[in-house]
């Protein structure tokens, strides 16, 4: 038998400042777009995934896993490229009722023209990912290149769709031929396979030739009803760009349309990370919300709408960041979520405390709360710990996005930032006021325990800096098959020449705390 090892170690090391942010990526180079999930059965149970650069010029999709709030984290994982001379990109995750975890991405080559979306599933929490099921693909379209910007929700409305995998896509900038598009994909046999895709825009609704990328932002209702929100402009629709809202019922297999408003100011700044986002309150299958970045007092602030009958009709503008009106600075990169409840928290980059204007200048990242049934925001809070110099790492693409969650009343926040000279993926954990909550600094990527050798054939030897108090074994489904305590020793040695073949999970218990390593019996 033979025993080949990949390892995922947790560290436990003490942080130096109770509630300052935690440097989840501590990458060299660059580290963009991260994108938090959290287990809807089990708030401790936090699930990063990031862009992260390697070696050779190439970005591989890396995830860290949490079970304890963000206390301790794995060793990152990165996700192997579908091919080897693959690039990936545009991270999202998603859990579905059951406590499976869908990583979907792009992995592809421009040079080489070809890749496409990918979703892999994980059913160890996070900790490792299974094989790629394509999604979408470059030529899929002729001429479109669908790949760019997939966004996923999963539905765990506990109806008739429940499980289903739902991917949005747009065009990537390299398409050239008009019209543009939003499109969508959807898996009913969990992520296994997906569905041909389809344009979400229709006749009437048609995103139109003018906006090359009419990126859709996509969310699934309690009822089971799926949303997307996309950009349009075409004059004999509607003379302004709009913003339009497709509903589906049935699964994506039709759709009501209703706009959700029409533009004449725009951001024209080049470099500012304009994204924008549908959220959907879970408490009230009615309330859904849309944000996005508008000049309408002459510099970039953080703006929703609401629409309290399925996107029928919609508010007037509200100004989430509460900075002095028309100061001339900037706000950019939003992210939002909805408590179960219905609380409700945005964050963005902010520059309210900048000395200048415009984009390339100082920046914090901010956020907002707002209760379920209030009229308005409570103060705006700040979350990252320090101001943080602007660096030209973040004219490049890679840093259009981050990610805030909230449940249970706490909020769990990661983004990107060069304080450190670099673009880092950062964490902080706050309650609903902003006061940061304490968290440990999480681990570099370095080993603190051995476990060898590697491949091995009857036994494997594990040694840690620290004595060993307690060795369990335990299975995919989480079952103990073997465990050994009262060991007070640095070294011990385990015999699995009676186990079967399969995944395991070795879980190391120490003063420092719990190191857990993923094991592959052959």
């Amino acid at each position: 038998m033979k025993l080949s090892i990949i390892f995922l170690p947790i560290f436990l090391l003490p942080f130096l400042c109770v509630g300052q942010n935690q440097n989840i990526s501590n990458g060299d180079m660059f580290d963009g777009e991260p994108y938090i999930a959290i287990n809807p059965e089990n708030p401790q149970h936090l699930v990063v995934a990031w862009m992260g650069y390697v070696l050779w010029n190439k970005i591989q999709i890396k995830t860290r896993v949490s079970f304890d709030g963000g206390k301790n984290w794995s060793d990152p994982f990165a996700v192997p490229h579908v091919n080897n001379f693959f690039t990936s990109a545009d991270p999202s995750l998603d859990f579905d009722s059951e406590g499976n975890v869908y990583l979907g991405y792009i992995d592809y080559n421009k040079l080489i023209d070809s890749g496409a979306v990918y979703v892999r599933k994980s059913v160890d929490n996070g900790l490792s990912w299974g094989e790629a099921a394509k999604v979408i693909g470059l030529h899929d379209d002729e001429g479109k290149k669908p790949i760019d910007r997939p966004w996923m929700s999963v539905d765990r409305s506990n109806g008739e769709s429940e499980g289903d995998i739902y991917i949005t896509t747009m065009n990537i900038k390299e398409a050239w031929i008009p019209p543009f598009n939003p499109y969508l994909t959807k898996s009913v046999d969990g992520g296994t396979t997906f569905d041909a895709w389809r344009y979400v825009d229709t006749a009437d609704w048609l995103a139109g030739s003018l906006i090359p990328q009419p990126m859709p932002t996509n969310a699934i209702s309690g009822d089971g009803t799926f949303y997307c929100v996309y950009p349009s402009w075409v004059f004999s629709q509607n003379f302004l760009p709009q913003y339009i809202i497709a509903a589906s019922a049935d699964g994506g297999a039709s759709f009501d349309y209703h706009t959700v408003f029409e533009t004449g100011a725009v951001l024209n700044d080049s470099l500012a990370k304009k994204g924008y986002l549908l959220r959907l309150d879970p408490a009230d299958f009615n309330h859904l919300v849309f944000l996005y970045i508008g000049v309408p007092n002459g510099d970039a602030d953080v703006l929703m709408r609401e629409s309290f009958d399925k996107g029928e009709t919609w508010t007037e503008e509200i100004r989430v960041n509460d900075d002095p009106v028309s100061n001339s600075r900037m706000q950019d990169l939003l992210w939002a979520d909805f408590d179960f409840d219905g609380d409700f928290v945005v964050s963005w980059r902010d520059r309210r405390n900048s000395p200048d204007t415009g984009y390339i200048t100082s920046y914090e990242i901010w956020g907002a709360f707002r209760e379920a049934g209030s009229n308005g925001f409570q103060p705006n809070f700040k979350i990252s710990d320090i101001g943080i110099g602007f660096d030209t790492v973040l004219n490049s693409a890679g840093n259009d996005f981050m990610c805030i969650k909230i449940q249970d009343d706490t909020i769990n926040v990661v983004w990107g930032d060069t304080r450190n000279g670099f673009l880092n993926i950062w964490f902080q954990r706050l309650d609903i006021f902003g006061n940061p909550l304490s968290v440990k600094q999480i681990a570099h990527d370095k080993q603190d325990i051995l476990v060898y050798p590697n491949p091995a054939n009857t036994e494997i030897c594990i040694q840690l800096k620290s004595a060993i108090d307690e060795i369990q074994i335990r299975s995919v489904s989480g079952g103990i098959i073997y465990s050994q305590n009262g060991l007070k020793q640095k070294k011990a040695v385990v015999n699995v020449s009676g186990f079967p073949p399969g995944i395991y999970f070795v879980h190391v218990y120490s003063l420092s705390g719990e190191i857990v390593r993923r094991v592959v019996l052959e």
